[in-house]
């Protein structure tokens, strides 16, 4: 069974593999809200239909197939709750991503955004119950070109060609109801390896203590291939239970100037995943130049939020 995403010039080819026995990654829970972390695995019901319907005679291989797609569906796509397995259709899952929409997704639009405070430390964050999106990665990834993207304003956010500009938390609240948090990026080239690792250390009270937090955006650089300072953040994260979703940006360039295209680039990357995670985490293809995956990625974090704030 193979389920085929495609998003304008970019199609990935999404196999189910067998998730192996022992694994360095911990299970990631996707969805977080102040009473528990869920992930919810669900059966696809375009895919069990076609096996089921030429075997409705015989409950043993209807079983083994529902069996079947419930598997594929745990490994491949993200399902969110309140979804059921007869509502799990293709024209469900958002364009250039493995989200399946259900009924918390809700407005999306962004009417007005203002910067709120710059905190050093977690203690030191808005102190109110707005739930909240944290957007994280390496430090020349584009999380401030993504932010101004998501926004549409430009300079909401700080860019700059020089790695490692954001150094502080910064709250920016969103239609007076929710914030994004520009996280300080990890890993950047000029300084040494020990201040490399401070983001940790530096976010680790944010990550842990932080109950409004609703999601962390991790953003990981199509244009090159899988960074093991990505996975390392990746791994961290899950190994937390701090709920993630992975943005991959620079999705624009699809022409390899140096090494492989992105989309191969972004293969690599979802198979090293599919390997360490017994739950696929969400994931979407954006890109700032072009606008690619803005209003999806917008509507991905609305049912965050929603489930969140029931």
């Amino acid at each position: 069974m193979v389920l085929l995403l495609r998003y304008r010039s970019l199609t990935i080819n999404l196999t189910p593999l067998l998730i192996p026995k022992s694994h360095s990654f911990h299970t990631l829970q996707s969805f977080r809200n102040p009473k528990n972390l869920i992930s919810i695995p669900r059966i696809s019901s375009s895919s069990s239909s076609s096996s089921s319907s030429s075997s409705s005679n015989n409950p043993t291989t209807t079983n083994r197939s529902i069996s079947d797609a419930a598997k594929f569906a745990k490994s491949v796509l993200f399902v969110p709750p309140g979804v059921e397995i007869e509502e799990l259709t293709d024209d469900v899952v958002l364009p250039g991503s493995n989200i399946v929409i259900g009924p918390f997704a809700g407005h999306s639009q962004i009417k007005e955004v203002e910067f709120v405070k710059s905190s050093a430390r977690a203690r030191d964050c808005p102190k109110d119950d707005r739930p909240e999106i944290a957007i994280l990665g390496r430090s020349n990834v584009g999380k401030s070109s993504l932010i101004n993207f998501l926004v549409r304003k430009k300079e909401v956010a700080l860019t700059s060609k020089k790695p490692g500009k954001t150094q502080l938390i910064n709250h920016f609240l969103v239609n007076k109801s929710w914030y994004i948090v520009d996280l300080p990026g990890y890993g950047f080239a000029k300084v040494s390896d020990a201040a490399k690792t401070d983001w940790s250390a530096f976010t680790k009270g944010y990550f842990l203590n932080r109950d409004t937090l609703v999601c962390v955006l991790l953003l990981i650089d199509a244009s090159v291939p899988p960074q093991k300072i990505d996975l390392d953040c990746a791994n961290w994260l899950g190994r937390n239970n701090v709920p993630m979703t992975f943005v991959f940006t620079k999705c624009d360039k699809m022409k390899a100037t140096k090494g492989k295209r992105p989309d191969e680039n972004i293969k690599a990357f979802q198979q090293i995943i599919r390997e360490n995670f017994k739950v696929h985490p969400p994931w979407i293809l954006t890109s700032s130049v072009s606008g690619l995956g803005r209003d999806e990625l917008l509507l991905h974090m609305s049912q965050l939020r929603n489930y969140w704030d029931q």
